[in-house]
C-alpha cells in the first residue's frame, strides 16, 4: 500500500525558520554560560600561632629605705661655773618727754606773709579772624559781635569791588574764565592794615590787589580776652575774564 503525501505536510518551507530559532537559542545559551559568575568560597583556617601573647612581668613592690641619721650629741657641760658679783652700776638712759607743759610760755615767731604772684596769661600776638573773640570793627558798623563781624566782611567786599580795576585781567591777555587772587593782611593792635601779601595768576593782578587792600580805612582793633591783638585776615578776590 502506498503512503500518500500531502503538499501541506512538507516541512521544507519551515526549515530556515527552525534553523534560525535553533541558532538564536544556541547563542543565548553560550552567552549565559560565559556571563555566569561563580564565587569561590574559601575560609582560611585560623592560625593561633601568629597571635603574640603579652608577657606579664611580676615586679615586686620595694620600699625605699630612708637613711636615718642619729641625733647630734648634746653640748658638753662646763667644767666650772663662775659667779660674778654685780658691783657695777648700770646707767639708765632717761628719755626726755617732748610734751609741753601748759604752764610754760610758748614763744610765737612772726610769720612772714607770702604774696601770691599771679602770672599773666600770654596772649598770641596775631589771631586768625575766624577764631577772634572780638573782631575788628569797621567804621560805621554797629550791633552785636556777630553783626559787627559780618558787617566788616561786607564792607571789605564792597571796598574791593569799588576800587579794583576789573579791566586789568582782560588787558593782560589771560584765558577766559574765573581767576582768583588771594590776599593776606593783618589788622594790627592799632587797627591799621599791615603785612599785605598777594598770590595770583599774574604779578600785575597781585600788585593791584595789594594796592586796593592798602586803601582800607583804619579800624577799631580786635580783642582777645580783653586785650588788643593783631588779627590775620585772608581775602579771596575773584575776577571773571570774558571772551573777546
Amino acid at each position: 500500500m502506498l503512503v500518500k503525501k500531502y503538499k501541506k505536510a512538507r516541512l521544507s518551507p519551515y526549515s530556515k525558520i527552525f534553523f534560525q530559532l535553533g541558532l538564536a537559542l544556541a547563542l543565548l545559551l553560550i552567552y549565559i554560560a560565559i556571563e555566569w559568575k561563580t564565587v569561590d568560597r574559601y575560609i582560611e583556617e585560623f592560625d593561633t600561632s601568629t597571635i603574640q601573647t603579652e608577657e606579664v612581668l611580676d615586679i615586686p613592690i620595694t620600699e625605699k629605705m630612708l637613711e636615718t641619721k642619729p641625733p647630734p650629741p648634746p653640748p658638753p657641760s662646763p667644767d666650772k661655773i663662775e659667779i660674778v658679783a654685780d658691783d657695777k652700776e648700770i646707767e639708765e638712759t632717761v628719755l626726755e618727754s617732748t610734751e609741753t607743759d601748759q604752764m610754760e610760755a610758748i614763744e610765737v615767731q612772726e610769720v612772714i606773709e607770702i604774696e601770691e604772684v599771679v602770672e599773666e596769661e600770654v596772649v598770641e600776638e596775631d589771631v586768625p579772624f575766624a577764631i577772634i573773640e572780638d573782631a575788628p570793627v569797621y567804621p560805621g558798623c554797629k550791633g552785636t559781635k556777630a553783626q559787627k563781624k559780618a558787617c566788616l566782611q561786607e564792607e571789605i567786599k564792597k571796598h574791593v569791588n569799588k576800587k579794583f580795576n576789573v579791566d586789568l585781567a582782560s588787558e593782560l591777555g589771560l584765558s577766559p574764565g574765573k581767576k582768583k587772587v588771594y590776599v593776606q593782611f593783618k589788622i594790627d593792635k592799632k587797627g591799621k592794615i599791615t603785612d599785605i601779601k598777594a598770590r595770583g595768576p599774574h604779578k600785575r593782578l597781585e600788585k593791584e590787589a595789594i594796592r586796593v587792600v592798602s586803601l582800607l580805612p583804619d579800624m577799631m582793633p580786635g580783642k582777645q580776652r580783653g586785650r588788643a591783638v593783631g588779627v590775620r585776615y585772608t581775602l579771596p578776590i575773584t575776577l571773571v575774564v570774558q571772551e573777546n
